[in-house]
C-alpha cells in the first residue's frame, strides 16, 4: 500500500501539474468556497482515495486535485469511511486511507466530514456484519459491536472532522417507516439503534456536529419519505436524542417535461414546507451529496448543461434561503467520476451523464456559475 507520506509527497507536487489543467484558465474568478465564505457558508465535495497515477476522483489525481483546491473548503470521503472500507472483518479497523484523506485536507486548510457511522441499508453491510451471530445476549453484543465502531471512530477523528453522518438512510422511502436489519433486531429495534448510535457518538466526539442523513428529495413522489423523516426527527426531540442537523443528500434530477423552471415552480412549495418543519424543531441543515441527474434531456451538451445549471440554481436558491444551511457539498466535482455513471442505466444516447459542476475533461460547465450565483445570493449567515 502507498504510504501517507508518499501520498502527501504526490499532493505537494500538484502545483506545477495543476497549472496545466484546463480548468485553471478560469482562476481569475474566485473559487466556489471563496464565494461561499463571503456569506458565512462552506462549499465542498466528496473525494476518493487512490494511489498516485490512478484514474480516479482522488486528490492523487492532479487534474481532480486542482478542482478540489480551487473550489472546496470542506471534503467528505465518498466511500472510505463506510463500514465496507473501514471494517474488513469483525476485529479489524482499516483507517489508513481515511487518515491520508484527512492529512490532505489539513495540508490544504479544508474541513472534513465523516460519512457514515452506520448505513442502515443491508445491501451495503460488509458480509461479516450481515452474517454476524449476536449470540445469547443480542442486545449486549449489538451494543458492543456498534458502540466499539462509533467510539473508536469518534475518539480517533472527533477532533479532526467537523461533522459525522451518524446514521444514514434508515427511513424506508416506500413506507415512511424505519428499516430493519439483523443489527436493529439484535439491539431492540430501529429506534433503539438510532438512540444508542447518537448518544454514543456524542460521548465519543462531543464537539462534532451529529447528522441524520437521507435522500428524501423535493421531486414529486417523495412525500411519504419526507413524512417519515419528519416523524424520525420529531421522535428524536421527544426522546432527547442528540442529533444536531438533517443531511439533505440532494441527489436531484430533471424528469418529466425537462423544463427546469416549471419543475422548480411546482416543487418549491412542498420543499419549503418540509424544511420549515425541520428547522422549526431546531435542526440545522447540511446539503451533503448534491448532483443533478440529466434524465430525459437531449444529447446536445449546451442544452443539457444549461438545464442542469438552471435546475441546480433553483434548488439552491430555495434551500439556501434557510439560514440553517451552512455547508453545501456536491457528490463529486466532475462528470467523469460521478457515481451516477455506473449506478443508473446508461442514457439511451450512450452519453455520459452531465451531472456535476465540471465535465469529463475537468472544464467548468454552466453549473459552476449557477452554484456560484446561488451562493453569492444566499442570506448572510451570522455566527451566534
Amino acid at each position: 500500500m502507498v504510504t501517507r507520506r508518499e501520498m502527501l509527497a504526490g499532493a505537494a507536487s500538484l502545483g506545477a501539474a495543476a497549472l496545466a489543467a484546463p480548468v485553471l484558465a478560469e482562476d481569475a474568478a474566485p473559487g466556489l468556497d471563496a464565494i461561499a465564505k463571503l456569506r458565512g457558508l462552506r462549499f465542498g465535495s466528496c473525494v476518493s482515495w487512490a494511489p498516485p497515477g490512478a484514474d480516479r476522483g482522488s486528490f492523487a489525481n492532479p487534474a481532480y486535485a486542482a478542482l478540489l483546491e480551487r473550489d472546496c473548503g470542506i471534503l467528505v470521503p465518498e466511500n472510505e469511511f463506510k463500514w465496507q472500507a473501514l471494517r474488513p472483518d469483525a476485529r479489524t479497523f482499516a483507517f489508513d486511507r481515511f487518515s491520508d484523506m484527512l492529512d490532505y485536507a489539513d495540508t490544504h486548510g479544508m474541513a472534513m466530514r465523516g460519512h457514515t457511522l452506520f448505513w442502515a441499508k443491508t445491501q451495503y453491510f460488509p458480509k461479516w456484519l450481515l452474517d454476524y451471530d449476536f449470540g445469547a445476549t443480542p442486545v449486549k453484543e449489538a451494543e458492543r459491536v456498534l458502540g466499539q465502531h462509533i467510539r473508536i471512530a469518534g475518539q480517533n477523528f472527533g477532533k479532526r472532522v467537523v461533522s459525522f453522518d451518524v446514521v444514514n438512510e434508515i427511513v424506508d422511502e416506500k413506507t415512511g417507516g424505519l428499516r430493519e436489519s439483523n443489527v436493529t433486531k439484535a439491539i431492540g429495534g430501529s429506534e433503539a439503534l438510532l438512540d444508542f448510535a447518537f448518544h454514543t457518538a456524542r460521548a465519543a466526539a462531543p464537539g462534532v456536529q451529529l447528522v441524520y442523513n437521507d435522500y428524501m428529495s423535493w421531486e414529486p413522489g417523495n412525500d411519504v419519505h419526507r413524512a417519515g423523516v419528519l416523524k424520525l426527527l420529531e421522535g428524536f426531540r421527544k426522546r432527547g436524542v442528540p442529533c444536531d442537523a438533517l443531511g439533505l443528500q440532494s441527489h436531484i434530477g430533471i424528469y418529466g417535461t425537462g423544463r427546469a423552471d416549471i419543475m422548480v415552480s411546482n416543487q418549491e412549495g412542498a420543499w419549503r414546507k418540509f424544511l420549515e418543519a425541520v428547522t422549526a424543531m431546531g435542526y440545522k441543515l447540511v446539503i451533503t451529496e448534491m448532483d443533478v441527474n440529466d434524465g430525459p434531456l437531449p444529447t446536445d451538451h449546451a442544452v443539457r448543461d444549461q438545464a442542469v445549471a438552471d435546475y441546480a440554481k433553483g434548488y439552491l436558491d430555495v434551500t439556501l434561503s434557510f439560514p440553517q444551511v451552512t455547508d453545501v457539498l456536491v457528490w463529486g466535482m466532475c462528470d467523469k467520476y460521478s457515481w451516477l455513471q455506473g449506478f443508473n442505466k446508461p442514457r439511451g444516447d450512450g452519453e455520459l451523464r452531465r451531472c456535476s459542476p465540471y465535465d469529463a475533461a475537468f472544464k467548468a460547465k454552466p453549473m459552476v456559475d449557477a452554484i456560484g450565483r446561488a451562493l453569492a445570493a444566499a442570506p448572510l449567515r451570522v455566527s451566534a
